[in-house]
């Protein structure tokens, strides 16, 4: 009776069968290896908890946080996007907290759209998005990601007839872990102003990068048009926090400013202070705790190829992106593979049509236990 157009719209998540097939495999005494969510099991820098701990003794962080007390994590977001990307900012009109990227997204899609607009995304892509379109009222058309492209889409391929209101891109990506240059970007964003679109680039993965890879920014690009949603969740373990930042066009940035004074107020002011510490950390702390991905990566694709897995090395993120020979209903084959084995994996199909035949892998468990995963996943059944 009282649920919206736009609530009825939002995807179902095939996330809930995972959930309860890990149950039964609790149940029936299976010890479950969770391999099928991306939250970090690192903790934050000592450092930036004790940023945190120092502010909760503070009276002045207890109030409503306003627009000015976030000049402290809006300048050192602009630091950072500086240091790393040699992009230069002005804090106070092309940066802004977020409660989480995931949040930023969907009141940045409110600020820059109208419903009924085209919203260019991602398929295979995260789940999400298609819930932020639909609370935006908007037409969502798929980008198709091919693993022979190297799950970069092919922008010259989208007919010139079709004029979409935003492209949305997200490299390093979820759910495929493929990598993009800077000049897929600087041609992304000329293909966005061409077309009159608002280039949206979700970059949590921005640290999460393995040898000699390093992510580029689409800010790198130009900030005209295009706008960068960042996140501490990955980058610096703080997923629990809900904090990140949007960079990028100052038009953009302003209608999300004002959307976002209309439904919430910014992060706890100790939050702030705590990713503000951890945005001016030395590189090589995030480093470190993307050596700690990498030493997983190491361990469980080899292992997956062991089982004739078609299964790519990453150069970043904390996923692994698993075609299995043969698969033609990833959900029966992850729901078969918790209950069985233990092992919760997510189904390709979680992340939209064209992920069908593969299962995602998060790295999140330690590479002797990514080894006994794939060891119980060879007694699964594909078909």
């Amino acid at each position: 009776m009282w649920e919206s157009k736009r609530a009825a719209a939002v995807p179902g998540s095939v996330f809930a069968l995972m959930d309860a097939a890990k149950g039964r495999a609790r149940a029936a005494g299976l010890s479950v290896i969770d391999l099928s969510i991306g939250s970090s099991d690192q903790a934050p820098p000592e450092t930036v908890l004790d940023e945190l701990r120092a502010a909760t003794r503070d009276p002045d962080t207890y109030r409503y946080p306003l627009f000015s007390d976030t000049a402290l994590l809006r300048t050192a977001a602009t630091r950072y996007l500086d240091r790393r990307f040699g992009i230069k900012l002005n804090p106070d009109t092309e940066v802004l907290p977020l409660i989480g990227a995931q949040e930023g997204l969907a009141h940045l899609l409110m600020a820059v759209t109208d419903p009924g607009d085209i919203l260019l995304l991602p398929d295979p892509g995260y789940p999400p998005y298609l819930g932020a379109a639909a609370v935006a009222g908007l037409n969502p058309v798929p980008l198709p990601l091919h693993a022979e492209r190297g799950f970069l889409p092919d922008l010259d391929a989208i007919p010139a007839t079709l004029q979409p209101r935003a492209l949305l891109l997200n490299y390093p990506n979820n759910p495929t872990s493929a990598v993009a240059d800077q000049a897929f970007f600087q041609r992304a964003a000329d293909w966005a102003r061409q077309r009159g679109a608002l280039l949206i680039h979700d970059h949590p993965y921005a640290e999460l990068t393995f040898g000699d890879y390093r992510a580029p920014s689409a800010l790198e690009a130009g900030t005209a048009g295009v706008v960068e949603l960042h996140s501490l969740s990955k980058t610096h373990h703080m997923g629990g926090f809900r904090v990140g930042f949007a960079a990028g066009d100052a038009a953009a940035i302003a209608a999300l400013t004002r959307v976002k004074g209309a439904v919430d107020f910014h992060p706890y002011l100790g939050i702030q202070r705590a990713a503000a510490r951890a945005l001016d950390l030395p590189d090589e702390v995030g480093r470190a705790g993307a050596a700690t991905f990498q030493a997983r990566r190491d361990a469980l694709v080899p292992a997956l190829r062991e089982l004739g897995w078609q299964v790519a090395m990453p150069q970043a993120s904390m996923y692994a992106w698993a075609q299995v020979p043969g698969l033609t209903d990833s959900v029966t084959f992850a729901v078969r593979a918790a209950e069985q084995t233990g092992v919760a994996v997510s189904p390709g199909r979680a992340f939209g049509a064209r992920g069908e035949g593969f299962v995602r892998f998060a790295l999140v468990q330690p590479p002797e236990v990514l080894r006994q995963a794939a060891q119980r996943l060879a007694t699964v059944t594909v078909t």
